[in-house]
């Protein structure tokens, strides 16, 4: 999860492609996010909490198993 902190502070709008981030179709502003072989999440930015840092709203995080709904 590391990567992803770093990836988001960074403000480049993009991840490393091994973290594997991408919409999800189904449900518009949802993303997942897969890492080190079976470790999946789903997650949203959410309003700012602090001026100037992102928010991540963190869904759901597991195995690929989580993925039954964003």
């Amino acid at each position: 999860m590391a990567a992803f902190v770093d990836d988001l502070r960074a403000g480049r709008g993009r991840f490393r492609a091994g973290l594997r981030v991408k919409g999800i179709r189904s449900a518009p502003c949802v993303f997942e996010l897969a890492w080190d072989g079976n470790g999946w999440a789903t997650w949203q930015h959410g309003p700012a909490i602090c001026p100037g840092v992102q928010h991540v709203i963190w869904r759901r995080i597991g195995t690929h198993d989580i993925l039954t709904g964003p």
